[in-house]
């Protein structure tokens, strides 16, 4: 069942917003936009440790989105689907506990690190990147490399539909058998919406994935400073020029981010004092989209100001 129920004056709220960024210098914009807002009555962290998974899912929370179900390549906000995936593995036992794959998942989600992301997919799927491979023994590779789209599948999500959550993310891109996966036209690259993200996101605020102290690990690794030097410290600090970057003082965030030259997406929980707890997911894409540093922030603080509590 869907997790969220559609606000209509939500809707209209979402809908007015995007029509007036669009007016005002952002041509196009609402065909590049998808966008996933979620308003609570009280704080999400934790609720299903409480309620447990079948019940507070079954709880469809208010909401609006703006081409929500439409699958976008979700740059490295991917990153926080493999993480769901290694503390499910891990709590199966397919993976071992060790301090590298804390260290990498630390580096993959704090400082979206493509190397660190790397060796999580190599061993999520058992699988390594290098040279081509003769036709069989590709086809063994991705059997494996499929691995974690089986896993997502099996949790029966309606938002699933159309997404793909298979590839590294890559600084030059892919090579050698990497590239022959993603298919000539690159049409098995990954695949997202911001509704199945914004799923995701508020799975692991509330404690409903995999378990309780797996998801307050997770939300340890997600949460974002937001003190201007800091951030002034860190230029790759995914507040500036995303969601974190428009919210009122005193706001706390949990988020991941994903930027490269075709994208800016971000997907962030935020609570902040005399504001209902809010979460937000937006993607966006094109050239333009992704060098407007402004657009997500504007996004943020305009959708935060109308959830006064």
């Amino acid at each position: 069942m869907a997790f969220y129920n559609p606000d209509p004056a939500m809707g209209q709220t979402l809908a007015d917003l995007v029509r007036a960024l669009e007016l005002e210098g952002r041509p196009g914009l609402a065909q590049q936009l998808s966008i996933t807002w979620l308003s609570y009555e009280s704080s999400l962290v934790g609720q299903a440790a409480d309620l447990g998974g079948a019940e507070f899912w079954s709880r469809p929370v208010q909401a609006a989105s703006w081409a929500g179900d439409r699958p976008r390549y979700p740059a490295s906000v991917v990153k926080a689907f493999y993480l769901v995936a290694a503390e499910a593995w891990l709590q199966a036992d397919w993976l071992q506990e060790s301090d590298e794959l804390r260290r990498a998942l630390a580096a993959m989600i704090r400082d979206s690190s493509n190397d660190a992301t790397s060796l999580v997919v190599d061993r999520l799927s058992g699988t390594t990147s290098g040279p081509e491979l003769a036709p069989e023994a590709m086809a063994a590779w991705i059997g494996q490399r499929q691995l974690v789209n089986r896993w997502y599948g099996q949790l029966a999500w309606p938002e699933w539909s159309g997404c793909n959550v298979c590839q590294k993310t890559w600084g030059d891109g892919p090579f050698g058998r990497e590239r022959d996966f993603y298919g000539a036209q690159l049409e098995n690259r990954n695949r997202l919406s911001t509704d199945l993200t914004a799923r995701l996101l508020q799975g692991i605020m509330a404690s409903a994935l995999v378990s309780p102290p797996a998801c307050g690990r997770m939300r340890g690794l997600l949460e974002r400073s937001l003190d201007r030097e800091l951030r002034a410290a860190d230029p790759e600090n995914q507040v500036d020029g995303f969601l974190g970057a428009g919210l009122p003082q005193g706001a706390r965030l949990w988020s991941k981010a994903g930027w490269m030259s075709q994208a800016r997406h971000d997907a962030a929980y935020v609570e902040a004092p005399g504001h209902r707890p809010m979460l937000l997911v937006v993607f966006s894409e094109g050239e333009g989209c992704a060098r407007d540093v402004q657009l997500l922030p504007e996004l943020a603080a305009r959708l935060t100001s109308t959830c006064r509590s």
